[in-house]
């Protein structure tokens, strides 16, 4: 192969991210460029790497964004212009099940990129089982028919596997519908399909992408004979939050897809296995299924979070508006002088105001060659239970830790210590003022050194805000239920972000189309700035993720 980038051909699966295979997610995490569908999960897309190139070629039921031929012509083109680049071509489901990865591959074959295919779980197997349903079960269906019923009219051929079992052999047919021809008269590109063959058929009959054609696919079976009793199932948006199975039989296809209100993307499933789904629906509703929420923490500090919501139903979008990277401690601020961990001596107590404060103190002192022995006899001080856990992670446990887990609240705490003439303390301690170090970010403001002139600040990691959204992110957003803050920055920084470029703001200025009007808020500082941009704010009891789970639960269990 010439010297270009390599394109990977990857199927994103059926939606929920969790069936996303590790292969892919890691080719994600490296990819210089992404050219994704459209039905790819938000979810999924979080997994790319921050600075690709992102490329929305996605597919409309009704019309394409990008023809499938300058698709394959645009991956070419990538590899050819990026030398050792890394494209990722995201499709949903598998890329050879009618995810015309097949056409792709050709035309990088032809072209002399080289390339490499990451099967995904395809929609046709893995939504039916999420709805309960197997597509094959001993007694009632010994094979499964994959068939579109949304193809491009000069696709005629079937291709078909067959699989052994130890007990009974199982056919798998995959079959596009096409154009053919009856007593000499061509037909429509919808009864290319062998309707009688399939009418006759004993198995499972599995419909992608046909939802607008199924009135007449269910009438054309029953003219060539299948029982117009036969089960039949529609699974919208399946294994994802907003999943939907509606059940009928195949006579009243049409009318349930009218009365149900039956959208893309579905699959439909026919047959007998269709009445064990109702035994067999294993995913229940859970308190926060149907609702997006968009997660503004830090990608490091989101996993906690994002895994407890999606267990819960939810589908979570991860969007950190900031990010960290630590710094050589520094006195007072950014421009001060370098610290040395010697002075560490200078101070009786360390008080951590965040998470990110914690992983860049330790990692700078290991990095000096030191280790938490240097704190011995230290007292330690936490802003909150957050911040105290992850001390404790460490292996340290905090001394103080204020009831208002701010940094008021800690600031106030500190200051009742070292002076108690003026809160009186039961236990009788007090603390030196001078001799007590913040730990800090760049961008923590005055409230505690207002509280403690005294003490010395430390810089000890920098906070960059994120400075635009992607256009899928965007899209993401404005389709979420809610957005859920944990500290006033990220107010100030989403809100920024989601500013337009002067060069599109003609096209869509107005930012409250753009995004949800419900916040879910950690604290009451964080509350006032989402209030001040004119969120409806929900704000948790206690300055703890365990609580604003609590809180968004109850929230949408009214």
């Amino acid at each position: 192969m010439k010297n270009f980038g390599k394109v990977y051909l990857i199927g994103a699966g059926p939606g929920d991210p969790g069936l996303f295979t590790l292969k892919g997610k890691s080719i994600l995490e490296r990819a210089d460029v992404v050219v994704y569908d459209r039905l790819v999960s938000p979810a999924i897309l979080s997994f790319c790497n921050a600075s690709a190139e992102m490329v929305d070629v996605g597919k409309m039921p009704t019309h394409h964004k990008v023809k499938q031929s300058e698709i394959n012509k645009l991956l070419v083109k990538f590899a050819q212009e990026k030398p050792g680049a890394v494209i990722a071509r995201l499709k949903g489901g598998d890329p050879f099940v009618f995810g015309r990865g097949g056409e792709e591959a050709l035309e990088l074959i032809d072209a002399g990129v080289e390339f490499e295919v990451v099967p995904g779980i395809t929609s046709a197997i893995s939504v039916p089982a999420y709805a309960g349903i197997p597509v094959s079960h001993r007694g009632i269906a010994t094979s499964f028919h994959i068939v579109t019923g949304h193809e491009k009219q000069e696709m005629q051929t079937c291709h078909s596997e067959l699989y052994e079992t130890k007990n009974f052999s199982s056919q798998v047919e995959l079959c596009p519908l096409g154009r053919s021809t009856k007593g000499g008269v061509e037909e429509s590109s919808i009864s290319g399909l062998d309707f009688p063959a399939l009418a006759k058929c004993p198995g499972t009959l599995i419909f992608l992408m046909g939802i607008s054609n199924m009135e007449m696919i269910s009438r054309r079976l029953i003219e060539c004979g299948k029982d117009p009793k036969t089960p039949l199932a529609f699974i919208e948006k399946g294994t994802t939050p907003y999943q939907r199975t509606v059940m009928c039989t195949l006579e009243t296809a049409g009318e349930t897809i009218l009365r149900e209100n039956v959208t893309a993307p579905a699959i439909t499933i026919m047959g007998g296995v269709v009445e064990l789904g109702k035994i067999l629906a294993w995913r229940k509703d859970l308190p926060l299924s149907g609702r997006r929420l968009v997660i503004t923490r830090a990608a490091k500090q989101a996993g906690g979070i994002a895994s407890r919501l999606t267990a819960l139903g939810a589908e979570v979008i991860e969007t950190p508006m900031i990010e960290t990277r630590g710094v050589e401690p520094r006195v007072g601020s950014l421009d001060g002088t370098a610290a040395d961990f010697a002075d560490l001596s200078n101070f009786d107590v360390l008080a951590f105001t965040s998470t990110n404060g914690v992983d860049s103190f330790f990692e700078a002192l290991f990095k000096a060659g030191l280790d938490i022995r240097i704190l011995a006899g230290k007292k330690i001080a936490s802003v909150g239970k957050i911040t105290e856990k992850k001390l404790l992670e460490r292996g340290i446990r905090c001394d103080y830790v204020p009831e208002d887990h701010t940094g008021e609240g800690l600031g106030k705490l500190l200051a009742a210590i070292c002076h108690p003439e003026q809160a009186p303390r039961v236990d009788g301690s007090r603390l030196d003022e001078s001799r007590i170090l913040l730990l800090q970010g760049n961008l923590a403001d005055d409230t505690i050194l207002k509280l403690l002139p005294k003490a010395t600040r430390w810089v000890v990691y920098e906070t960059l805000p994120v400075a635009t959204l992607p256009d899928w992110k965007r899209e993401a957003v404005a389709g979420a239920d809610a957005v859920v803050f944990a500290s006033s920055s990220a107010v100030e920084n989403f809100m920024n972000a989601l500013k337009l470029p002067q060069s599109t703001e003609g096209a869509a200025s107005n930012l409250s189309a753009q995004r949800p009007h419900l916040a879910f808020s950690i604290g009451r500082l964080t509350s006032a700035t989402a209030k001040k941009y004119d969120f409806e704010v929900v704000e948790s009891e206690e300055t703890s993720m365990d609580s604003l789970v609590k809180k968004i639960t109850e929230y949408y269990a009214v």
